[in-house]
């Protein structure tokens, strides 16, 4: 088996002075690099006391489900003989909060909107997002459903 490793560092930014001496005390926010890449900075969801112009890490997971169902998806095209002109997407997930303050997520809902050109099968074109799941890294990483209800468009 081949492996892959992924390196990243998150530093806590959000000592506000007394560091968690409260529970209210403190701020959420962090700042993700890795090498040579952007930042990302991020906070815990607004519902829990973070900072919304900031990526909360339920953002974070929702997006690399989408963006590793899209880039296997354009894979299958590719192999299959269908010519992707644009894709995108308006994903969405829910998570559940248990009484305890724990919680999961419930499922991922990928709205893939697929344009391609007008020499390629609309059929197979829908039919090979079923397949990304048993592919994609991340989707057979997850213990959550992940559905899809892609819209195929054909250019001129």
């Amino acid at each position: 088996m081949k492996t892959h490793d992924y390196a990243v560092d998150l530093t806590w930014t959000g000592n506000l002075g007394d560091g968690t001496a409260s529970y209210t005390g403190y701020g959420r926010d962090h700042v993700i690099t890795a090498g040579k890449m952007h930042q990302i900075n991020g906070s815990s969801d607004p519902a829990f006391r973070g900072d919304p112009s900031r990526w909360n890490p339920e953002e974070t997971l929702v997006a690399s489900v989408a963006a590793c169902h899209k880039l296997w998806y354009l894979h299958l095209c590719a192999d299959a003989g269908i010519n992707v002109l644009a894709y995108s997407d308006a994903a969405t997930g829910q998570m559940a909060e248990n009484a305890d303050g724990s919680g999961q997520f419930n499922f991922v809902q990928l709205n893939p909107v697929v344009t391609i050109s007008a020499d390629s099968g609309a059929d197979l074109a829908k039919s090979l997002h079923g397949k990304v799941g048993a592919l994609c890294f991340i989707a057979r990483s997850v213990n959550f459903d992940i559905h899809h209800t892609p819209t195929i468009l054909v250019g001129k």
